[in-house]
């Protein structure tokens, strides 16, 4: 048995984020997808009554990862305080990317204006990589490696949302039934986060990352994954995906229960001693099984992706962001973030919340259209 991921030393300094101001809604999805919808006789309104999704951003045409992942760091920067000659690693941890190599994160490194010293790297894990970004780069600091690093993500989701409709709409072999495999990759949804980590000693904050724990069960590999095309080059690629969503939740759902067991155990918390949880933002028949299955109570649980959509690797640490801003985490509480990835793997982490800086806009105005029957997650508590 390893030793539990247990931290004395790191703290959770600030978040920054970005947004795309483009927004899509699953209605102007649905009205492209006319030909298809057509064909099999589908009523309107599926694609949000399925999913809650009622709409997600998109960056410009051809934008590359690493011009929003530098935005969200500079403000991640700033909203630290630090000198960035202490920054001692940058890990860029999103699907996109801007090319097969370098690392997308050397554009990042460079455009920051970053020490040399300084550990540059790229990690991937479907919708899990900023949370290992975050594991990594606390090791380094509990080490005494470091004393300070970023992690970054901007996920695109234009290519892959174009690319299902009009893979959808061209083909005449899609039924009711196979095409529930395409209706995951409708729901993704474009952002950008950045985390600063620090140690304690050099930590405005005190929002001490407690722990975390990793788990994976990968005989599930094969319930989401690409389906052709060119994903090598985030401005010009056209991926496409094929997901057994009900399959890909239960199992996902089983993965995130025993990992729950693990995480009190190793952490020693208590399931009573989460104040707050935010997890991965797949949409909300999923958000209601996880937290059925953990026994964890749905108004201690924040949601951004009635409006953002699915963002893969962004969607925890920006829900994250969101809610801080939103003074909805408070001093003292015991948050917990949880992530299930395809593959599958899931990692969970918890921090001792304190006030934790966050620059980003456009969140503001998207919550704010959420009408009354759908999530309260953005209410005080």
């Amino acid at each position: 048995m390893l030793d539990p991921m247990r931290y004395e030393n790191v703290c959770l300094e600030a978040f920054g984020y970005t947004l795309p101001e483009e927004i899509v809604t699953s209605a102007e999805i649905e009205a492209r997808l006319a030909p298809l919808y057509e064909r099999l006789r589908l009523p309107e309104g599926r694609l949000e009554l399925m999913t809650g999704i009622r709409e997600r951003r998109f960056w410009p045409r051809g934008t590359l990862p690493s011009e929003n992942s530098v935005r969200s760091a500079e403000r991640a920067l700033s909203a630290a305080q630090i000198d960035r000659a202490e920054i001692g690693a940058l890990v860029h941890c999103s699907v996109c990317r801007d090319f097969l190599e370098p690392a997308t994160a050397c554009v990042v490194h460079d455009r920051l204006l970053l020490p040399a010293e300084c550990q540059v790297f790229d990690v991937s894990n479907a919708c899990l990589g900023v949370l290992n970004g975050m594991l990594l780069v606390a090791n380094m600091i509990e080490l005494g490696q470091i004393r300070a690093g970023i992690v970054v993500a901007s996920e695109g989701s234009r290519e892959l949302v174009e690319t299902t409709i009009a893979t959808l709409n061209a083909s005449q072999t899609f039924t009711r039934n196979s095409v529930k495999t395409a209706i995951a990759s409708l729901t993704i949804g474009s952002a950008s986060v950045a985390i600063v980590l620090t140690h304690r000693d050099a930590s405005r904050t005190g929002a001490l990352l407690a722990g975390g724990i990793v788990r994976a069960e990968t005989k599930h590999v094969g319930l989401c994954h690409s389906a052709g095309g060119d994903e090598a080059v985030a401005g010009q690629m056209s991926p496409l995906m094929e997901t057994d969503s009900e399959a890909l939740m239960n199992a996902g759902v089983d993965v995130a229960e025993a990992a729950f067991d693990q995480f009190q155990r190793e952490l020693g918390w208590q399931r009573d001693d989460l104040a707050k949880t935010v997890c991965h933002q797949v949409g909300h028949a999923q958000r209601k099984l996880l937290l059925a299955t953990l026994d964890l109570p749905p108004e201690n649980d924040f949601t951004s992706y009635e409006y953002l959509g699915n963002t893969g690797s962004a969607a925890a640490p920006l829900t994250s962001a969101i809610s801080a801003q939103r003074g909805l985490l408070a001093p003292g509480d015991r948050v917990g973030l949880f992530g299930i990835g395809s593959g599958i793997n899931c990692v969970m982490l918890g921090v001792e919340w304190q006030l934790v800086p966050v620059e980003g806009e456009g969140a503001e105005s998207a919550a704010s259209s959420n009408s009354e029957s759908e999530s309260t997650a953005w209410t005080a508590r």
